[in-house]
Parts: structure tokens; C-alpha cells; sequence
């Protein structure tokens, strides 16, 4: 049997460094992801996974656009990335859950003649949209 080598076992190791790095920033990935719901749901009190739903449910990807979303493509609104750390929502309300879910479901009301349409979003599925979009801090 004949022995590698210098420059393949050094290739061979090379490559595990990388698999190994890859799998490991993966994995960061995953749990970052998984710990954005938890901490979005705990302040909504919605559920991020079923909000990612309605939100390509109610259209809203067609005037905003938002990474990671096939259908979020839309430039009538801003674009949604990085909502989650904004200081303000709507033009003018502080980011809190509360305001998210308000300016979701009576857009009309918090800032008249807004281009926001009023797509007569329920309770539900406004804290659920809110709890998505809190898990969208980049």
C-alpha cells in the first residue's frame, strides 16, 4: 500500500478543516434562527412561522420587499429587512409590538391617506405577521 503524499494529506486536512468549519457556522445559523422565533414569539405573543404565512397570504410582499421571502419583492413600501431594530414603525410610532400589530391591522387610522391599504387583518394573524417580522433583525 503505498503512503499519501505530503500535499495530499495536507489537501485531505484541508478539506475537513473546511467541512468542519461549514458545518459548525451552519449549525450558529440554525440556532440563531431558532432563538430570533423564540424571542419574537415571547414579545408578540404570535407565532413567527405561521406570520411568514400570512404574510405571503395578505400580499404584503407585493409593495415591500424582504429577503428570504420569494414573493416579497414589492417597492411601493420599504423594504422590511432589518424591522425588528428599527426605532420607529409607520413614520412616526415607537417599535413596540403593539404599534407593529396596530399599524397592521388600521393603517388608516394611524397615519391617514397612508398608501398602506387596510387589508382587514385580524387580531391574530396581525400579532402573528408582527411576530415574523420581529425575527427579521438584519
Amino acid at each position: 500500500m503505498r503512503s499519501l503524499s505530503t500535499k495530499a494529506f495536507f489537501a485531505i486536512l484541508a478539506a475537513i478543516v473546511v467541512v468542519v468549519l461549514l458545518i459548525g457556522a451552519i449549525f450558529e445559523y440554525a440556532q440563531e434562527r431558532t432563538q430570533l422565533r423564540i424571542h419574537a414569539a415571547a414579545e408578540t405573543g404570535g407565532d413567527p412561522r405561521r406570520g411568514e404565512a400570512m404574510f405571503i397570504q395578505y400580499g404584503c410582499g407585493s409593495c415591500h420587499a424582504l429577503k428570504g421571502v420569494r414573493t416579497a419583492v414589492g417597492s411601493v413600501g420599504p423594504p422590511l429587512d432589518g424591522i425588528a431594530v428599527r426605532v420607529i414603525v409607520a413614520g412616526h410610532l415607537a417599535n413596540s409590538p403593539e404599534n407593529m400589530q396596530k399599524w397592521i391591522r388600521d393603517p388608516q387610522q394611524v397615519s391617514p391617506g397612508t398608501a398602506m391599504p387596510d387589508l382587514n387583518v385580524g387580531e391574530t394573524d396581525a400579532r402573528d405577521i408582527s411576530a415574523f417580522l420581529y425575527t427579521r433583525a438584519k
